[in-house]
């Protein structure tokens, strides 16, 4: 569906987020939204603000502090057809529901051997760079994309954020959502004020190039754009944003490195078992023969999320991203 044929807002991405949610709730009385402080309070970062009121608290359910009690309740609903949004207020706090989401969510559809699905959608704000106490920042992607019977998503945008959002409420298996709270309100941007999907598992090429191609996803894209654009006139950098880390988008990867013959992966996350190996690998197997370097690394560290001013040194930057990308273009 083209932006330009519709109405739209200019919308930052937690609005998104919200809109996202509400023309859902709209259009069908099955979806569910629950979490600690969903309801009355409107969310920790306001993304549920309104749906109490709009849809009463039958449909915004206000939780016991108890994630593993929010998603275990969220399966039994999705099972038995409605299809719940809990909220994990930061994604450091889904820990306490790993087994729920791993044990259960991901195995139902094949422990009942299609008689049951589980649509549901878990969201979390992710991710550093807000000056947030510990277990606040963290990036653990991997984990979810480790699990078989897991989509996961990573928006970068506010348009994709709406997209990305109603295209996984309307999966019929479940979705880890990790919203980039760095960016929620550092722009906005057009979204149509109708329902759209943009699909899961596509990547985004954000901007052509000739030289390198650097992946990326979720609040990384945007330091990663701006190192591109600073290294105009001495590396043509194309910028591939991932959107959906599991399922990769593998033939966009492939087709990317096989214009460049160079690769690059930003993410916050921790280096070691990161998706940036993951992507290294895909490309090694499916297009050796093309490359010319390298595929370089450009991550958070494997330390725990620092507090505080290190922040500024742990997450990828436009100088490291552009070292980085200097390093694979001259190899």
């Amino acid at each position: 569906m083209s932006q330009a044929t519709t109405e739209s807002e200019n919308l930052t991405l937690v609005q998104a987020v919200r809109d996202g949610l509400y023309t859902e709730m709209q259009q069908d009385d099955d979806v569910i939204v629950m979490g600690e402080d969903v309801g009355k309070n409107g969310g920790v970062f306001r993304a549920t603000e309104g749906l109490y009121e709009e849809f009463g608290d039958d449909r915004v359910i206000d939780t016991p502090l108890a994630e593993s009690g929010i998603v275990g309740t969220a399966i039994g609903m999705a099972a038995y057809g409605l299809k719940p949004v809990p909220e994990m207020q930061f994604s450091g706090f889904m820990y306490p529901a790993f087994d729920q989401i791993v044990s259960h969510a991901a195995r139902l559809r094949t422990r009942s051997r299609g008689r049951f699905t589980c649509p549901m959608v878990v969201r979390a704000p992710y991710g550093g760079g807000i000056r947030a106490p510990e277990h606040h920042s963290e990036s653990m992607e991997a984990f979810y994309v480790h699990q078989p019977g897991l989509k996961v998503v990573m928006p970068s945008t506010p348009y994709d954020t709406k997209g990305l959002l109603t295209s996984a409420i309307r999966d019929p298996d479940p979705v880890i959502f990790l919203e980039p709270k760095l960016i929620y309100r550092a722009f906005r941007g057009e979204v149509p004020t109708e329902s759209y999907e943009v699909p899961l598992g596509e990547a985004a090429v954000r901007r052509e190039g000739s030289d390198i191609s650097v992946f990326t996803w979720g609040a990384m894209t945007r330091p990663t754009m701006k190192a591109a654009e600073e290294l105009e006139g001495e590396i043509d950098v194309e910028v591939v944003d991932l959107r959906t880390v599991s399922p990769l988008d593998e033939d966009t990867i492939i087709e990317s490195f096989k214009k460049t013959g160079r690769a690059a992966v930003v993410h916050e996350a921790p280096k070691t078992g990161g998706l940036a190996g993951e992507i290294a690998a895909t490309i090694q197997e499916e297009a050796l023969l093309y490359q010319e370097a390298p595929v370089e690394r450009i991550t958070g560290f494997d330390t725990p999320f620092p507090l505080y001013s290190l922040e500024d040194y742990y997450l990828p930057e436009p100088t490291r991203i552009k070292e980085g990308i200097r390093d694979a273009v001259n190899f």
